[in-house]
């Protein structure tokens, strides 16, 4: 069974802003303005917007690769509610995370409807973005 390690290091550069690094990537992670970053880039939460986005993609051009599907293009539009009481302290009456996350996948392929819902299903199946977002994954903080 292969198994493929993913690590990220971040560090808190200053006051809400995170350079975090990847191999040779470095990406910045803020707050907006009105909520005391310096909106010197995405949320964390618009990261998680982005990565479920890349993988449904990535997955998509795989599978139409394997199964030499015509097909064009993907996009992903996502959109998602939370409680911020929760993250800023103030309720504990609700979870902090997103209440449901809707994902309208644009597939630019010569396909019938019901051939891009079986598409997106197949995506789904295989993408372990959405498979750690919509499945309880153990999770260990340890404090150093």
């Amino acid at each position: 069974m292969p198994v493929k390690q993913v690590s990220v290091k971040a560090v808190q550069t200053n006051g809400f802003t995170i350079e975090a690094h990847a191999h040779q990537h470095t990406v910045v992670i803020d707050q907006p303005l009105n909520a005391g970053g310096k909106d010197c880039g995405p949320t964390p939460l618009e990261y998680l917007f982005f990565s479920l986005s890349g993988c449904i993609i990535t997955i998509g051009h795989i599978i139409a690769q394997q199964q030499k599907l015509n097909v064009r293009n993907i996009s992903v539009d996502i959109e998602g509610e939370l409680n911020t009481d929760v993250l800023l302290g103030r309720s504990t009456e609700v979870r902090p995370g997103f209440t449901g996350i809707r994902l309208v996948t644009h597939i630019d392929a010569d396909m019938t409807q019901a051939e891009k819902e079986q598409f997106l299903h197949d995506i789904d199946a295989r993408c372990p973005i959405s498979d750690n977002v919509a499945n309880l994954t153990p999770i260990e903080l340890v404090a150093d």
